[in-house]
């Protein structure tokens, strides 16, 4: 397939007088301003575990792909059963188990042994279960009763051939590729996997293991974001820490750029001395500063560096997971082809309580229970990082003011 167009330069452009920008606000023009960055190819089916369907997919056989058996039992002519209450049939020689087709013919009023799975031979439409008869040599003995065609799946009773099975824009799980192999999919069209290039600004920073002077402190938002965007199934590109040095910055992203089709950087996003990635993406890229009303996170650096979006989000480590979260997961969902993606929100009763002022919506790292009630961290400061590994979801708070108590309702979404 040819490979889409770029963005617009003024996808990320908000209307003007906006300053505080509410979460659903940001979101919505998120969702109108961006299109799929990533072309398609076809793959065998076996490889596709993760991708994203480029095309529906058809069937090429039904399944089952003949009449088959249920169970283990004796299959006969439901229409040659003699009168009465008790029937006792014949038994002709041979059985019909998978893979062994019986060719044999069938004589009227007799039935065979058959094993699940076998094909149904010619002239019987009606299997009953071995535990329900009795028999000797010769013949079976069992009761009336049974309805014409029980235990037998006809063919093509669950999948028909030329039937949709999966639809575009359909991420591929492990139980699918069970589908597509019993339909007899050798190859599947999927967009090819969007790069993620993630990459830190700070002087101060340096990995872990190596070896820090007084005033550093270990990178801990690239191996963090690196993982999560492994974990989405897209590919991540490491770009490694760069120095707080506007033309080691801009040569980090030039370098992106070619590598990736979406860019996140966290750090330097705000209006400091040291923040080199707002002032580059305003001075060359069309910076679109979004002051999101959230916490955490607020300042959110949005641009396109050489055609490739650029998310700036927070250097917190909490503020820039749950930026993640919230704004470039849905992103990079529609820019990988499979759509927009609201993380998946259930209600549960709070077990804290709250008094959440007006202004902003807000993100509290929570876990369920024992009880399926969410718990949340016991502070709410950003910079303490060890809530991130306590907590599998956020509690998600709306704009406006709310007084939360023990057994309220809350949203809770989990962190996958």
């Amino acid at each position: 397939m040819i490979k889409p167009p770029p963005l617009r330069d003024n996808c990320f452009a908000m209307p003007r007088g906006v300053e505080w920008t509410p979460v659903d606000v940001a979101l919505d023009r998120l969702r109108d301003g961006l299109t799929r960055v990533v072309g398609s190819s076809n793959i065998k089916t076996d490889a596709a575990l993760g991708r994203i369907l480029a095309a529906d997919v058809v069937s090429q056989s039904d399944h089952p792909p003949f009449e088959n058996a249920a169970v283990d039992g004796y299959a006969f002519a439901h229409a040659d059963l003699p009168s009465g209450d008790e029937i006792k049939l014949p038994l002709v020689n041979g059985r019909a188990a998978a893979g062994q087709v019986f060719t044999g013919k069938i004589p009227k009023g007799h039935a065979i042994r058959i094993l699940t799975g076998a094909a149904v031979p010619n002239g019987v439409d009606t299997i009953i279960l071995q535990e329900d008869i009795n028999r000797d040599d010769t013949h079976i003995y069992f009761r009336t009763g049974l309805k014409a065609g029980a235990n037998a799946r006809p063919q093509g009773e669950d999948i028909k051939m030329g039937q949709t099975i999966l639809h575009a824009g359909h991420k591929i799980r492990p139980s699918d590729l069970g589908v597509l192999a019993s339909s007899g999919v050798e190859t599947v069209a999927v967009f090819d996997q969007l790069r993620v290039a993630v990459l830190t600004t700070g002087t101060e920073l340096v990995d872990a293991g190596h070896a820090k002077n007084d005033g550093m402190v270990f990178d801990a938002n690239r191996p963090m974001l690196l993982a999560q965007i492994a974990a989405w199934g897209y590919a991540p590109v490491d770009i490694g820490i760069i120095p707080d040095d506007a033309e080691q910055i801009a040569t980090a992203l030039d370098h992106a750029a070619k590598s990736a089709d979406v860019i996140l950087t966290t750090g330097g996003a705000s209006a400091g001395d040291e923040d080199h990635i707002s002032k580059l993406l305003s001075e060359r890229a069309n910076l679109q500063t979004w002051r999101i009303a959230v916490k955490p996170g607020r300042p959110l650096a949005l641009a396109l560096w050489n055609n490739t979006p650029v998310f700036g989000l927070p250097g917190n480590p909490v503020a820039a997971m749950v930026c993640t979260h919230i704004f470039a997961r849905p992103t990079c969902g529609v820019l990988s082809g499979e759509g927009w993606l609201t993380p998946p929100a259930i209600h549960v009763p709070a077990a804290f309580t709250k008094s959440k002022k007006h202004g902003r919506s807000e993100y509290l790292r929570a876990r369920l229970n024992a009880d399926g009630h969410a718990e949340v961290f016991a502070s709410e400061g950003s910079g303490r990082i060890s809530g991130l590994s306590w907590a599998d979801g956020l509690v998600a708070l709306d704009h406006g003011a709310r007084e939360i108590a023990h057994g309220d309702m809350v949203r809770y979404i989990a962190l996958t």
